[in-house]
């Protein structure tokens, strides 16, 4: 393995690189870069058998993040004494447990203990399986949507770098045999009353409201294939908070809601749209996010807008697009073929270097059988800046800074800086489930390794 001194790099402009299908790749292992990291599976995990920790919540928490934490003061603001009340009728319990050479990968597993009985109410977990050939991969089991697991990095990532994972098997909802409904389930959630948002919702604490009266999950189910974020420690959390945090994502998002009627995926083959609901719904969502606009509608500014490139052209997503303009959801890149695993495998890959992030994927799509599919975005590109991309202060020099106010039911609290100059944001990844209150299954992840570039 390389030395862990890892230089800093400035920020640079290049040409764009537009979406294309090429044929498959034989992996980063090539001359440009070289293997710092990589994690096989091969020997038992540890994870499952390490105790629980009552998460104390609050500012000494090993988990506190900003100010849209679990128990947050932008929520406590705009909900009032309510979602403080809400928020006591249960408890977290998490898992941090470092494993792989050097410990350089860091497992985060959380439960919600809704009755407070001093127990997790289900038992999430990451271990070690064998696939059907022998082969050993992880298994992420989330058998409720009440929890949440994550293999993140132990240490911030370096300034450029190769992230990669291969996946084996998914479950996390979509269709399967033109169907939402297989297995006994539907979207990937097991049959259970009373499978809502509570008590995290973009809004705040919903006034008059239940437990069992909050949304309904089950129509979005969803994984993070390979996602990097913008703090050190990732952790399952109430899912708003995390649409402030991410940068560049590749992620399966599956709705059986009437609003993705709406959305489109690409044939990256015809380099066609064709409607998303008349697709297989396995669709692979590849996301950078912007730093310059936010959903303010829809996610009372919490969430970013996205720009999408796809081989079907780029759009962003706060305008409609397509023939006609009759799109307005996600742009999803391409659908991966659930049926063909463990038989064939996916490869999901992340770069970061001097000029910005490139989102790959790789392998058996529909409509085009084995293919890669790069995109790149710069830092900054046509004015349009990739959310939180700097590193360190000097990359950036604050002129993306702005105010937003989030207005709740009982008050609003204020973003004074969302992008300050002097500011600096290390680099993560995630792979799985972020969300205390959404997505239910499991999926057999293998090989996650990370590169730096040969000339470092």
């Amino acid at each position: 393995m390389l030395n862990r001194t890892w230089k800093t790099t400035l920020v640079t402009c290049a040409t764009v690189v537009a979406a294309t299908a090429v044929p498959a790749a034989s992996g980063a292992a090539s001359e440009r870069w070289v293997l710092l990291d990589h994690e096989g599976f091969d020997r038992p995990l540890k994870v499952d058998a390490a105790p629980w920790r009552l998460d104390p919540q609050g500012r000494d928490s090993p988990w506190h993040v900003d100010p849209f934490d679990d128990d947050g003061e932008a929520w406590t603001k705009i909900s009032g004494p309510l979602f403080a009340r809400q928020l006591d009728t249960l408890n977290i319990f998490r898992k941090r447990v470092r494993f792989g050479h050097d410990g350089w990968l860091t497992a985060e597993i959380a439960a919600v203990d809704k009755n407070r009985d001093g127990r997790p109410d289900s038992r999430p977990g990451l271990s070690t399986a064998s696939l059907p050939g022998g082969q050993k991969a992880a298994r992420i089991s989330e058998p409720s949507w009440d929890a949440g697991v994550l293999i993140r990095p132990t240490r911030p990532l370096p300034p450029r770098y190769r992230v990669e994972m291969t996946l084996r098997g998914i479950d996390f909802g979509g269709k399967r045999g033109g169907t939402f409904h297989y297995d006994g389930k539907h979207n990937g959630y097991a049959p259970g009353a009373c499978k809502t948002r509570y008590p995290w919702t973009f809004q705040g604490a919903l006034p008059g409201k239940s437990r069992c009266e909050y949304p309904d999950v089950t129509r979005e189910n969803g994984f993070y294939y390979l996602t990097i974020l913008d703090y050190a420690t990732p952790a399952p959390h109430g899912n708003p908070g995390i649409h402030y945090r991410r940068k560049v994502i590749m992620d399966g998002y599956y709705a059986d809601d009437a609003r993705w009627t709406n959305a489109g995926t690409c044939n990256p083959r015809t380099r066609q749209i064709y409607r998303t609901f008349d697709g297989t719904f396995n669709g692979i969502n590849a996301l950078f996010v912007r730093g310059d606009k936010f959903r303010e509608k829809s996610n009372n500014n919490i969430s970013n807008e996205y720009y999408i490139k796809t081989a079907c052209g780029n759009v962003s997503m706060d305008k409609p697009y397509g023939p006609g303009g009759k799109f307005q959801q996600h742009l999803t890149s391409a659908e991966i073929r659930p049926e063909l695993l463990p038989r064939s495998s996916y490869r999901f890959a992340i770069e970061r270097d001097r000029t910005g992030y490139t989102l790959e994927m790789s392998g058996p799509f529909l409509h085009t059988g084995q293919t890669t599919l790069r995109v790149h975005h710069d830092f900054v590109e046509d004015g349009r800046p990739i959310w939180h991309y700097n590193q360190t202060p000097g990359e950036y020099d604050g002129r993306f800074d702005r105010r937003l106010k989030h207005i709740g039911p009982a008050g609003t609290y204020t973003t004074e800086h969302t992008w300050p100059k002097g500011s600096a944001y290390p680099d993560s990844f995630i792979i799985g489930d972020p969300h205390l209150n959404y997505y239910e299954g499991s999926a057999y992840v293998d090989d996650i390794r990370l590169y730096v570039p040969r000339n470092d």
